[in-house]
């Protein structure tokens, strides 16, 4: 493998430490829902890379060894190919194990939360638990069953019919958008590389505000909404339950939700800040994909390199 592939792989795996910080920072800058769609994209694009650059660094070290078994000497080149090879195949190893847990982690609390819910009132969309811990959450579908708004009697008690309106808008507003699976997604994006951990958070409260801004412009009442979200999440933190990973109104940084809804609805963003946000986060983007392509070619060259040795071996 050549010095060249050997620095753009290395630079397509460190390069995501400057990537999400530049997300998060356009994050800041746009609407929830463009936010969430911005930060689940770059999660996929550098998880993306990043395994490709860690297949990169296998393939070298494979190309390597085929060639030093061709004619015993191998081209000109470093010899840390083979060493750089297992040090990547344990990487992918690790993320794949990662992946898997995660995976398995998200299934196994969707089965455990439909089961803990079953037997109890479901009037439709909304499923009734007579817990005196005041929780409210959106269920995902499973198995043929439509997803289902799960509210407790305790925080069904906490709320006036406003309120309710209110939690009932927002958790809605979970399901329909399908916002579990974008922050599955970015969980499970996140096994690839550390620095795209750091999107999962960020994800979590972008699309916790994409469903306070709906739920708010369902009601019509923007202080109405802030109030029945800082209640609601005031009740769900005295319950002393842990934060899942399923979509519910009371997870976030409650304040910052709150007073975003105590300000004018979100506008597209405008300025230069936006815009240099947003050139900077594609050009981080392109530059992890423009190393990626740019190693692949090297392998690509590296192969007919393997092939042209293997002819000039069997032909006499």
């Amino acid at each position: 493998m050549s010095v060249l592939v050997a620095v753009l792989l290395a630079l397509a795996l460190v390069w995501p430490w400057a990537a999400v910080p530049a997300a998060r920072r356009l994050a800041d800058l746009l609407p929830p829902k463009a936010a969430a769609l911005t930060l689940a994209g770059s999660a996929v694009a550098l998880a993306g890379s990043t395994v490709w650059a860690l297949g990169g660094l296998v393939a070298g070290g494979l190309l390597h060894l085929m060639l030093l078994a061709e004619d015993g000497g191998g081209p000109a080149g470093p010899s840390a190919a083979v060493p750089l090879a297992v040090a990547g195949g344990a990487a992918l190893l690790v993320v794949a194990g990662l992946a898997a847990r995660l995976w398995h982690r998200q299934r196994q609390l969707l089965v455990r939360t439909w089961r803990s819910v079953a037997g109890h009132p479901d009037s439709g969309e909304l499923l009734v638990v007579p817990d005196e811990s005041a929780d409210a959450f959106a269920l995902p579908g499973h198995r043929g069953r439509p997803g289902r708004i799960v509210v407790t009697a305790a925080m069904l008690r906490t709320l006036d019919l406003d309120g309710r309106d209110v939690l009932f808008a927002h958790e809605r507003a979970h399901l329909a958008g399908r916002h579990h699976l974008l922050a599955r997604t970015v969980q499970l994006a996140s096994a690839a590389h550390p620095a795209v951990r750091g999107l999962a958070a960020a994800t979590s409260f972008q699309l916790e505000r994409w469903a306070d801004e709906e739920a708010a412009a369902t009601v019509g009442d923007r202080r109405l909404a802030a109030a029945a979200v800082a209640r609601a999440a005031l009740a769900s933190a005295a319950s002393g339950r842990h934060p899942s990973l399923l979509p519910a109104i009371g997870t976030g940084p409650v304040p910052r939700r709150v007073g975003a809804l105590l300000d004018a609805p979100p506008a597209p963003p405008r300025g230069r800040a936006p815009r240099t946000a947003a050139v900077a986060l594609l050009a981080v983007v392109a530059l992890s994909l423009t190393l990626s392509l740019g190693s692949a070619f090297g392998l690509h060259e590296y192969i007919e390199l393997v092939q042209e040795q293997a002819q000039q071996v069997v032909q006499p």
